[in-house]
């Protein structure tokens, strides 16, 4: 099967820009692709990670991955589903973030020059003559075209800044420079991207009147069109020091019966057949199908020995075992406790309510346990005397855990 029909059989592809020339490029050659990253954090998250997925299927299948970094986009912000414009980060952030962003990704993708690249679009966009640049590929691009694009059309009601107007042509002119570098055929991206690529697609036409194309793949949502992977927390993160295995695994674990054989085939290699049948299970048994998610795909960013560990501590849970190793914990100094501390506030810096008033109503559902016993005022203090073995087990909801530790 071609890595074309693998992508389409699991549901990634949304859009292409030319559908029968890609198939038969992808079936022919050796094709050298890029999918941009903002480094606008220091790790990626579960939503980047679908893209890390498709760069995988991509080189697995023999084609040769560009990891961009848009360390000068960066500068002017992408406005693609932002209401507001983006916060501007320093050059010093914004290299550290891409530096981490590579160590991630190079443990799912070979990046060493050959097979896969890593590049920073700041080597190029930072140095640009503007003169030079407009006189060279501005009459390339349509403004009327330009504000017909869906990216901009949220941020015309609002404002759009002369700055994020010239992200779209920032972004075309990638794809051009890697063309030219790198014999960069295809851009790649979320279906929020579609009008850049396509942009940059017109642009290597019109400019070197060379091949270019684009596809887009889903965005990782639910049955209802939300956005997954985010918590009360907020994002789920790659990096294990920002969302821990347990809480990536009892976040899979517990994504709805509606959504698990979409996350199945997107975020896992396991065969369609598989997927398929895992999805099929109903009632009790679809319990099992997201055992399987939130394993296979904790152990794809994580490795097999901390899946296995988030696993057994789940289960142990579950079962009331209480195995603790691997819950998301916090240090607490008996000092504090032995002056209190308010539970609606440790709930709050826990990540488990937003508000105090979120957290009474919880209370007063019977939705908060502390030591497995359901707290019924929500003016309770954590003292000394709800010390378990040197710690305090917290609990939301059936399946939501932290603990603090001594």
């Amino acid at each position: 099967m071609s890595v074309f029909e693998i992508l389409k059989e699991r549901g990634f592809i949304e859009q292409v820009t030319h559908e029968e020339e890609v198939k038969e490029l992808l079936d022919k050659e050796k094709v050298t692709f890029y999918i941009g990253f903002d480094p606008t954090a220091d790790s990626l998250h579960v939503g980047h990670f679908i893209q890390v997925i498709v760069m995988m299927h991509m080189q697995r299948a023999g084609h040769v991955p560009i990891a961009i970094i848009g360390g000068g986009t960066a500068k002017v912000g992408d406005p693609s589903g932002k209401t507001d414009m983006r916060k501007m980060m320093t050059n010093e952030t914004i290299i550290e973030n891409g530096r981490k962003m590579k160590a991630q990704m190079s443990k799912y993708l070979n990046l060493d020059g050959v097979n896969g690249h890593f590049v920073n679009n700041a080597d190029w966009l930072d140095n640009l003559n503007y003169i030079e640049f407009l006189r060279e590929y501005g009459s390339k691009f349509s403004v009327n075209r330009m504000l017909a694009a869906e990216c901009f059309k949220q941020r015309l009601e609002k404002g759009l800044s002369f700055l994020e107007f010239n992200y779209m042509i920032m972004q075309a002119y990638d794809f051009l420079e890697l063309n030219k570098r790198y014999n960069c055929k295809m851009q790649l991206g979320g279906n929020d991207q579609w009008s850049n690529i396509i942009a940059g697609v017109n642009l290597i036409r019109k400019a070197e009147q060379g091949d270019a194309f684009g596809l887009t793949f889903k965005l990782l949502t639910t049955s209802e069109g939300k956005k997954m992977g985010k918590t009360e927390k907020g994002a789920i993160w790659i990096d294990p020091e920002k969302t821990s295995p347990f809480e990536m695994y009892q976040y899979f674990r517990n994504v709805d019966d509606a959504d698990v054989e979409n996350c199945l085939a997107l975020l896992t290699f396991l065969p369609m057949d598989e997927v398929r049948r895992l999805g099929s299970l109903e009632g009790s048994e679809i319990n099992k199908a997201k055992e399987v998610l939130a394993y296979e795909f904790t152990k794809l960013v994580h490795g097999e020995e901390e899946a296995t560990k988030a696993q057994d501590a789940a289960r142990s849970l579950f079962s009331g075992g209480m195995d603790s190793s691997n819950i998301p914990s916090s240090p607490v100094t008996k000092e504090a406790l032995e002056k209190g501390l308010d539970l609606l506030d440790v709930l709050c810096d826990i990540g488990f309510i937003k508000t105090r008033g979120e957290g009474k109503r919880l209370v007063k559902q019977g939705g908060i346990y502390v030591n497995e016993v359901a707290v019924e005022d929500f003016a309770k203090t954590l003292t000394v005397t709800d010390l378990d073995e040197d710690k305090i087990t917290i609990r939301k909801g059936k399946k939501v855990f932290h603990q603090l530790k001594l």
